[in-house]
């Protein structure tokens, strides 16, 4: 087994058809096809009554809803979110008792069908519109948090639909793994980064786990590792296909390869979905390499490893992996650009997984090459980012407010110039003097968690709804 390619896992919905006594029956009929229908072009796995369960396996009455009520906690280990589907005005309370009986506590996305202009008489007409607002009426009576589409009301084969569906999911996502989330942390922060402090209480009230391991343990195993073992020889030719490595040692390479064995053992042996580092300076001394080259390649592969032990910033990095389903990276915010107010240099000396690269090599770490010499430092992936919109998120834990907080931006790396070192590259924010005032306000870490899309909306809309995560979503942006 490898976690260097994790492949991502598609949760199930379930769905609940709604359908009222004086509208048209044909209409809800149609309406559970057509989403049957969708969902398998989509590839999403479902859970939906059947016609045999309740008349035309929709839902309308008490009877009704404790039926869906039953199927949908017979299913709760696979149902990460509830998709309500309103073909037609349908009934609030049988649509509200099923959510509420069944109690599965998982993101809810409310779809109305629209009308047409020809087909407003009594055998075609839809009410949807209007009963939508009642069924969202009764689910903030009920203090159930919901999902709105696009659109107030769409048609359920419509793009706009399909992609209210997409993101939907990416927001499921994220919500049931922050819950159940388990993180790694090897070794102990560096001294002098008491901003990367976090509370590990705070963090298991919200259901994230964090199994720490001292670095002793990782370089005692490196060292009972044999340079000819199997495991070892594999992740030599993974780190050569990676990037490249012709400048350097073999000597190196295998310290790395070895890094890569022991980390992925304990990864796989503690069922972790990311870990944080203690890079510096330890790991010199005692290994004579800097790991990043071996973070880097595990969130390329998506599983995320913050540097510095950073657990906030590996959450951020988890949310962006989950929200996008490509890797994510930590970088420092870090310099200004020239005299322009709402562009900035986006910095680190670096782990970034090299799909975040135009270009990348390995190198000696720039950085800790001057405090320690080049002999040790060897292990640093370095490039210019590519310039393509991105979503930036810092998670902190607020000791004061016994809370989680987040601060959320998007922009856009540019091809503006720069001679600089490192993983790096130029990002345009507007109204960035804003965000950085609340950024040292809000007692926020140098380090944020990025990734190249736009997924602020996903973001946000699981943080603030679904987890309760106190969020600033600075929302003037691409």
């Amino acid at each position: 087994m490898s976690v260097l390619n994790k492949e991502i896992e598609r949760g199930t919905f379930g769905v609940i058809v709604g359908n009222r006594d004086v509208f048209p029956d044909h209409l809800a009929i149609e309406g559970r096809t057509a989403i049957i229908d969708v969902l398998k072009e989509l590839n999403y796995n479902f859970v939906i009554l059947n016609e045999e369960d309740t008349k035309y396996g929709v839902v309308e009455t008490y009877d009704d809803a404790k039926k869906c009520a039953e199927l949908f906690k017979e299913n709760k280990k696979s149902i990460i979110g509830i998709l309500v589907i309103l073909p037609n005005f349908g009934d609030e309370k049988g649509i509200a008792n099923a959510i509420k009986l069944a109690d599965l506590n998982v993101p809810i996305l409310i779809q109305a069908s629209s009308d047409k202009l020809g087909e407003m008489g009594r055998t075609n007409r839809r009410d949807a519109f209007c009963g939508k607002i009642s069924v969202t009426s009764v689910l903030y009576q009920y203090g159930i948090p919901f999902t709105l589409t696009k659109s107030h009301t769409c048609p359920i084969r419509s793009e706009i639909f399909k992609n209210d569906i997409i993101k939907f999911e990416k927001i499921c996502s994220i919500a049931k793994n922050l819950r159940n989330a388990r993180l790694g942390q090897i070794g102990t922060r560096p001294n002098a980064f008491e901003t990367v402090r976090y509370s590990e209480k705070i963090l298991e009230f919200n259901g994230i786990s964090v199994e720490p391991i001292d670095l002793s343990e990782i370089l005692g195993q490196i060292k009972d590792l044999k340079d000819n073992d199997p495991k070892v020889k594999d992740k030599v030719e993974f780190i050569k296909n990676y990037t490249s490595t012709t400048t350097f040692s073999e000597d190196g390479v295998i310290k790395l390869a070895k890094l890569a064995v022991v980390v992925e053992n304990w990864i796989i042996e503690n069922d972790l979905d990311g870990f944080a580092f203690q890079c510096w300076p330890s790991i010199q001394d005692n290994l004579g390499i800097v790991p990043c080259a071996v973070m880097s390649m595990f969130s390329e592969g998506l599983v995320p490893a913050a540097c510095e032990v950073d657990i906030s910033g590996l959450i951020g990095m988890l949310i962006l992996q989950i929200a996008s389903n490509t890797p994510s990276a930590i970088l420092d915010w870090n310099n200004n650009y020239g005299e322009d107010p709402n562009k900035m240099v986006l910095f680190h000396c670096s782990n970034l997984p090299k799909s975040f690269f135009q270009d990348t090599r390995m190198t000696i770490h720039p950085i800790i090459s001057d405090l320690k010499g080049g002999e040790v430092s060897y292990g640093a992936i370095q490039g210019r980012i590519k310039s393509k919109k991105c979503t930036l998120l810092r998670i902190e834990t607020d000791d004061l407010f016994g809370e989680i907080k987040a601060i959320l931006t998007e922009g856009i790396y540019t091809d503006d110039p720069l001679d600089t070192f490192g993983g790096f590259g130029v990002v345009e924010i507007p109204n960035l003097q804003k965000l950085l005032k609340s950024l040292c306000l809000g007692g926020f870490a140098h380090h944020v968690a990025a990734t190249l899309n736009s997924v602020g909306d996903i973001v946000y809309e699981a943080l603030s709804k679904y987890l309760g995560y106190n969020i600033e979503f600075h929302k003037d942006s691409y």
